[in-house]
């Protein structure tokens, strides 16, 4: 292996010489100046508290709850789809809080480290991918707060849609400290909304109704997979961009502080919300239709103060899409330019795109929501996992952590252009899923004989495998790349 020194190459010392003093003006309230460079070890702050916050927060929001809701939608009790939920929460909470670990110890956005899986050129391929979910996730906020909006705001469809478009570009614009207090803030805010809520649910529902609807004593096998594979998607989707929201941390913060705080934010409040919108489903049907308006009319005169709440929750969750579908986007093109550190004028114009495209699609697809929704966490799943499984196979056994972080930043560095190991691993892992699949327009041959999608599992292992098998040999082939 090549010798570097300890600023090239993450996990080659360890702490730091003399520690870390933190200067407050780091994280003053001003457009974040760092794109997707390396933050410099001076210039980290912040404690792994945050990152409970951040992903307690995100998940308290009324798209999440519609996952626990399609589960009841599907066929399943109550029960049934809490157990799934759970179980789905948990295998997806595991892999993203292991992306995380990789913020405080590289200082770059997730995705730039997968140059070293897939080279500087060749990690376009499950960026675009990723720019794709981001997006359509973005798209999918939008929709489920048309309604909320319009109580608001003196709007129609359209007009609703293009403010909370504007309002997300404007606050991704400033960036990543924003985002965290925004986190924080809304942990509590949001916690407190829907404790309120269940509690007022609880007290005017009838009892034996609830019991009926809970512990209806039904079970359908491809019902309990679909749930639990859509919580997984859920949590999985934000594997690509957890530790855009930790890479500010010092580097000093232990994997397992960082691991523990992101999962147990993200499995809480994802967890504790999917199955809120399960119980909705089971017993207030009419109000798990329109959940933004129906939860806000549990609280009487205090109804717009709630719709204003939910919209914010949402909000969060659509800015930091857009936040992190922006660094995707240009990790793209800038490794054919060398450039590390776009500019003020370049982020807000990429941001601007990026939220017209989704504004326009959310035009397009509001009245089919349901449908859109559903197949956007297939295709999410399919597409996320096998790199998933890549980027953790190659940082925890390949490279175990070592990184030449500057070689990221160019083509002719140790990662080169493409690499060929991971772009086939992720290729074939694509392929492998096909039987499995299903989408409301295509089932396919294994998916049918079963009854059930579980192309998450052959779409982890498979490339998990081959990538670990072919990296191996090709780093034994050739030592100065590694």
């Amino acid at each position: 292996m090549r010798y570097r020194r300890c600023g090239e190459v993450a996990g080659g010392c360890s702490g730091f010489s003399g520690g870390i003093a933190l200067n407050i003006d780091h994280a003053r309230l001003a457009v974040e100046e760092h794109g997707i460079d390396r933050v410099p070890d001076a210039q980290r702050y912040g404690t792994p508290l945050r990152l409970f916050t951040i992903w307690l927060s995100i998940n308290l929001s009324i798209l999440c709850l519609t996952v626990g809701k399609l589960g009841v939608s599907a066929g399943l009790t109550f029960g049934w789809t809490s157990l799934a939920v759970v179980v789905g929460n948990a295998i997806g909470t595991i892999f993203m809080a292991a992306h995380s670990t990789q913020g405080p110890h590289l200082g770059i956005p997730q995705m730039v480290q997968t140059r070293a899986q897939f080279g500087v050129l060749g990690a376009a391929l499950p960026l675009l991918a990723v720019v794709a979910t981001f997006t359509l996730f973005t798209t999918a906020n939008a929709i489920v707060l048309r309604e909320p909006l319009k109580m608001l705001l003196p709007l129609g469809n359209e007009g609703v849609l293009i403010v909370f478009g504007l309002v997300t570009l404007l606050i991704a614009f400033v960036g990543y400290e924003l985002i965290h207090r925004m986190g924080a803030v809304l942990s509590i805010l949001s916690a407190a909304l829907f404790v309120a809520a269940t509690a007022l649910l609880l007290w005017h529902s009838e009892p034996h109704a609830t019991a009926a609807a809970i512990h209806a004593p039904t079970f359908q096998r491809a019902a309990f997979l679909l749930t639990l594979t859509q919580a997984a998607a859920w949590s999985l989707s934000f594997a690509p961009y957890v530790a855009d929201y930790s890479r500010y941390l010092p580097a000093n913060i232990s994997t397992w502080k960082t691991f523990w705080y992101t999962g147990l934010g993200n499995f809480v409040g994802a967890t504790a919300i999917m199955i809120f919108g399960a119980y909705l489903a089971a017993t207030h049907p009419a109000i798990a239709a329109n959940p933004g308006l129906g939860l806000a009319s549990l609280f009487g005169s205090g109804a717009p103060l709630i719709r204003l709440l939910i919209i914010v929750g949402v909000l969060e969750g659509n800015v930091m899409n857009l936040y992190s579908a922006y660094m995707s986007s240009v990790t793209m093109f800038t490794g054919f330019h060398k450039q590390n550190r776009p500019s003020l004028k370049l982020k807000f114009t990429s941001m601007l795109i990026l939220i017209a495209i989704a504004t326009f699609i959310a035009l397009l697809a509001q009245e089919r929501f349901d449908e859109y929704f559903t197949d956007m966490l297939s295709a999410l799943i399919y597409m996320v996992v096998p790199w998933s499984a890549i980027n953790l196979a190659d940082y925890y056994l390949v490279r175990r952590g070592r990184y030449a972080v500057n070689d990221m930043f160019s083509v002719d560095g140790v990662y080169g252009r493409y690499k060929w190991t991971g772009i086939a691993a992720y290729l074939i892992s694509i392929v492998v899923q096909i039987p499995f699949m299903s989408f409301s327009f295509y089932s396919g041959s294994i998916e049918q004989m079963i009854g059930a999608d579980v192309a998450w599992i052959p779409g982890l292992v498979v490339p998990f495998v081959l990538y670990w098998v072919l990296e191996a040999r090709y780093l034994a082939r050739h030592p100065d790349r590694f």
